[in-house]
């Protein structure tokens, strides 16, 4: 199957799969915690460099993560904005307790980092 013809729920349990590691998805979290303090900067203060501050630094953290920790290419540079979504579903289901059982359904093996 081509990228492009994948469900979002497809590349949703390989998403999980490319950020197995603790640590990957850690560098994940503080880049998503990053990007919305960016957003928040930038509507508080209306600085359109929060905007940018906040593309590159999350995705720089991100990548950090893939690169040296997981050792793969971001699925970002492959389908962006399916990318984006799962990279904030993972991150809000961390932060509800679900991901654990995500991770499990994507055939994730518990490991530490």
């Amino acid at each position: 199957m081509k990228a492009t013809e994948e469900t979002f729920e497809q590349f949703w349990l390989r998403y999980l799969g490319a950020h197995a590691n603790p640590v990957c998805r850690g560098f994940h979290y503080a880049a998503s915690t990053w990007a919305l303090a960016c957003l928040a900067a930038l509507a508080i203060t209306r600085e359109p460099l929060a905007l940018l501050a906040g593309f590159v630094g999350a995705y720089g953290l991100a990548w950090i993560g893939h690169f040296f920790v997981e050792g793969n290419t971001p699925l970002a540079f492959t389908r962006p904005l399916y990318s984006l979504v799962a990279d904030y579903r993972m991150f809000f289901c961390a932060l509800t307790g679900r991901l654990g059982t995500e991770l499990e359904r994507a055939g994730v093996a518990p490991r530490r980092g």
